[in-house]
């Protein structure tokens, strides 16, 4: 039985449609063939092995869209130079919802119009067997009708019109798990974060260009900024989230304070409850995120320079 659409000739293709569709109707369709191609087309048909359900399918939709094509151009329908135009305009995630659902013949037709980089993002969102077939298609697109691509591209715009705007994708990452994080204890932030970069190194490298923590705020950034988070922080949190920290911290921040409150400043001697020390210590990273709201700093640079090396 044949299976492979590559193995297929021009010949043998319509002789399969002449076995699908019926010799007569074929050849009302099929107005260049001459009596000498109906002969060739009819010994082709009694030469040739078993054609798989799949693949006749997939040849009666190649000649339905070069039929559609050819009936559009008679009307005088006209076409743009570039009918993949408008695939450029569609964001990653919106290229992927179009063409996940298609047959791998229209995707390849698709990904061949775009850079490669888009190509791996949709083929690494398709099952190991269509992504073959995809790529099986893409050497071969010749076979394909210009007629038939056209088509294809005007499908497909149609469809892309019905897609949500790329704003409206939950795009999840680095950034979203990095809010989950922040929302935790400093214990489960930890806990968590170790854990994906355990599992996942890449996922918590890019966590952690959006993940700000009270460490990163003692430990990485400058005085002028430091120096402006901890004067918007009343100083009982200040002393509560400093509880147990090195005397090389305390009097770091200390030291970044207006001299009132320096003088103001009395350490938390006591034990207290440890979700007490947390909630000061999210206080004072949450006034790190309002300044960067506002534009004060990135945590990009912040933490970004951490990594360097002198």
């Amino acid at each position: 039985m044949i299976t492979e659409y590559y193995k297929l000739s021009g010949i043998d293709k319509v002789a399969v449609l002449f076995s699908v569709i019926g010799e007569s109707v074929a050849v009302r369709l099929l107005k260049t063939l001459n009596e000498s191609d109906i002969r060739r087309i009819r010994a082709r048909s009694r030469e040739m092995d078993t054609v798989s359900v799949s693949l006749k399918k997939q040849i009666l939709d190649e000649f339905y869209l070069a039929v559609m094509s050819q009936k559009l151009k008679n009307e005088g329908e006209t076409e743009s130079k570039k009918p993949f135009d408008f695939i450029h305009d569609l964001a990653d995630e919106q290229l992927i919802a179009l063409l996940e659902v298609e047959e791998p013949r229209i995707i390849a037709i698709a990904l061949a119009q775009v850079k490669s980089e888009q190509q791996i993002k949709v083929l690494d969102r398709l099952s190991p067997e269509t992504k073959g077939n995809v790529l099986m298609h893409l050497g071969s697109l010749d076979n394909i009708p210009l007629e038939g691509i056209v088509n294809v591209a005007s499908q497909l715009k149609i469809k892309s019109q019905y897609l949500p705007k790329g704003v409206d994708f939950a795009r999840g990452g680095g950034k979203s798990v990095a809010d989950i994080l922040g929302k935790m204890t400093p214990f489960e932030e930890e806990k968590f974060l170790e854990s994906i970069s355990q599992e996942n190194p890449e996922l918590a490298e890019e966590i952690k260009k959006y993940h700000l923590t009270f460490e990163d705020v003692i430990n990485n950034f400058p005085d002028n900024l430091l120096r402006d988070i901890m004067n918007s922080i009343e100083l009982d949190t200040i002393a509560l989230a400093l509880k147990g920290r090195n005397q090389q911290d305390v009097d770091k921040v200390i030291n970044n304070l207006p001299q009132k409150k320096q003088a103001m400043y009395e350490p938390v001697e006591n034990a207290v409850p440890k979700r007490d020390v947390d909630q000061a210590k999210k206080a004072i990273v949450e006034a790190a995120r309002q300044m960067e709201k506002e534009g004060k700093f990135t945590l990009e640079d912040i933490l970004g320079s951490s990594d360097m090396v002198e």
